[in-house]
């Protein structure tokens, strides 16, 4: 069967779910000059919380994306890094990003437009 992202079943369409998660996007973004420690994360991607974090850095692991390095020393220390995979999607990602900020203002702009239109009824 060919991958087929329009078919919920497919399993490119669970990596695209993946790769798509906004917190994912700010995991890998947050990783790209390098590894950080889990309160590295959780103090850069601001409205994260500690369960969604966690969860994102474990199906980002499971995927291939990021290792997991636990380091044997008190208390423990846990380093979180992209592996070659995960930095094939830095140019995409940090893409995303430039359009996001180069276009913020006509986004509101445009979400200004439509909240009037419909508070107009």
């Amino acid at each position: 069967m060919e991958p087929n992202v329009y078919n919920r079943n497919c399993g490119s369409r669970q990596v695209l779910d993946r790769i798509g998660d906004r917190w994912s996007m700010l995991v890998v973004l947050t990783l790209a000059d390098g590894t950080k420690r889990y309160s590295e994360l959780a103090a850069r991607i601001e409205g994260v919380s500690q369960k969604m974090l966690t969860q994102t850095l474990r199906g980002l692991e499971r995927d291939g994306l990021v290792t997991r390095t636990v380091h044997a020393s008190v208390p423990p220390r846990v380093d979180y890094a992209l592996t070659d995979l995960g930095r094939t999607l830095l140019d995409l990602l940090a893409g995303l990003e430039s359009w996001a900020t180069t276009h913020l203002s006509e986004v509101q702009a445009a979400r200004s437009r439509y909240d009037a239109r419909v508070e107009a009824g």
